[in-house]
């Protein structure tokens, strides 16, 4: 079993120089290693079809990656369709390509589902009732709150009756009688308890997912596992034992198909496991400061950047970039790690509910880089421009060449939607 390692001094990203990259794009700095996503795609390759859950990372380069190494596609919004549109994707064909999964219908995101005929996932009674008023006729999937959610933080847990998501598992029968009336065909059902969760709880949703398909019957032809698959963010973690996970579902979907009499399709819809560790944010140093016992290194990348930590004490592993590529070892000393943002909470070591924590890092220097690893999932599709900040340039590495694939913010594009009195 692989675990994660983290070097306090790091000097390339997939064979690539970072003050190199950092001087040819700015800081800060989104970096994506491909390598690494078509990896985690190959680690999937048991399941019938693996669907990138978008929102993680947006990016159209990282879409047309995916689509690429045959991964299909979920969408969460009408700006999601689209994006899967641009990078290719076509809308037709079984399975779907691309799956609107959400909890409502926004009346632009109803419009286009019924124009361009796109395959829902719907996560309420009300988006049954919506879709069949306007559409009568078509197949869609339900995706079912088991009654139970897990995950890294409270924020990113799916499920329970806490949980806006999902149909609730005791109202599958009702829903199931309302497909019925408007001529819809539920033909698959989809589970996700949360977002960072553990193998043992994973493992009940197959559970709950074999008795909600029992009570959909012959008809149902898919089911999807959802995401959540955890990847390792701190040293010495291990990787989830994605053969056994596989092995349950598999298990599961065998006896369904012995009680049907078809094929059924086992889906499974990952978001950060592919793109979390490909990421990297890239930060310069811009001050070093003692307040009283603590150390502080200042970046000019803040939580505008990277929310993670702020939203929920997400933990991200830091590594200090040195001017000269050197091997000489250096002190280690306890810092706090913030940004430039006028905000107490803009601080990147605090674990949930605030609390500011430290980190042991390598001794650094005012314009030395700094780089927070595995942020390539919930990173730039989460960047703001809070305090006018520009959001950030983004570069994928392929075969060891950077390519810019997002340029970084302007002023002239942080003020083109807006407009002076008269």
């Amino acid at each position: 079993m692989q675990h994660a390692q983290f070097p306090p001094l790091l000097h390339a990203i997939a064979g690539v120089e970072i003050n190199e990259l950092a001087h040819r794009y700015g800081t800060p700095l989104y970096v994506y290693d491909a390598a690494t996503i078509v990896q985690r795609i190959r680690d999937l390759a048991d399941w019938d079809v693996v669907r990138y859950a978008q929102k993680a990372c947006s990016n159209l380069a990282v879409l047309e990656l995916v689509r690429r190494h045959g991964v299909l596609v979920d969408a969460v919004s009408e700006g999601e369709i689209r994006r899967a549109i641009a990078a290719g994707y076509s809308l037709q064909g079984d399975p779907p390509p691309v799956v609107f999964t959400a909890d409502v219908f926004d009346r632009g995101t109803l419009d286009l589902v019924v124009e361009r005929n796109v395959a829902v996932n719907c996560g309420s009674p009300d988006m049954i009732e919506q879709l069949g008023r306007v559409a009568p006729g078509r197949e869609i999937t339900l995706r079912i709150n088991p009654g139970f959610g897990h995950g890294h933080s409270q924020k990113t847990n799916t499920g329970g009756q806490q949980s806006k998501h999902g149909i609730w598992h005791e109202q599958l029968e009702s829903c199931l009688r309302l497909a019925d009336h408007h001529g819809l065909a539920v033909t698959g059902l989809h589970m996700h308890i949360g977002s960072g969760t553990d193998l043992e709880h994973l493992a009940k949703v197959a559970d709950a997912m074999e008795q909600a398909a029992h009570s959909v019957g012959r008809r149902l032809c898919s089911v999807s596992a959802g995401g959540g698959l955890p990847v390792p963010y701190r040293e010495g973690e291990q990787r989830v034992d994605l053969p056994a996970y596989f092995r349950l579902w598999n298990a599961m979907r065998e006896r369904l198909q012995q009680a049907f009499g078809h094929a059924v399709r086992l889906e499974i819809e990952p978001g950060r496991y592919l793109t979390a560790e490909s990421g990297y944010l890239v930060a310069e140093i811009r001050a070093i400061k003692q307040m009283g016992a603590n150390t502080f290194y200042l970046l000019d990348a803040g939580f505008n950047d990277l929310a993670r930590p702020i939203l929920y004490g997400a933990y991200h592993a830091m590594s200090v970039v040195p001017q000269q590529n050197t091997t000489r070892q250096r002190p280690v000393h306890d810092v706090i790690v913030g940004g430039p943002l006028c905000e107490s909470g803009d601080i990147f070591t605090q674990r949930e509910g605030g609390f500011v924590e430290h980190r042991p890092l390598p001794e650094a220097h005012v314009g030395e880089l700094l780089v927070l690893h595995c942020a390539g999932a919930y990173g730039s599709v989460m960047a703001s421009n809070y305090n006018s900040h520009y959001l950030p340039a983004e570069v994928l590495i392929d075969d060891g060449r950077p390519r810019l694939i997002r340029r970084r913010q302007s002023f002239e594009h942080l003020v083109a939607l807006e407009q002076n009195l008269d």
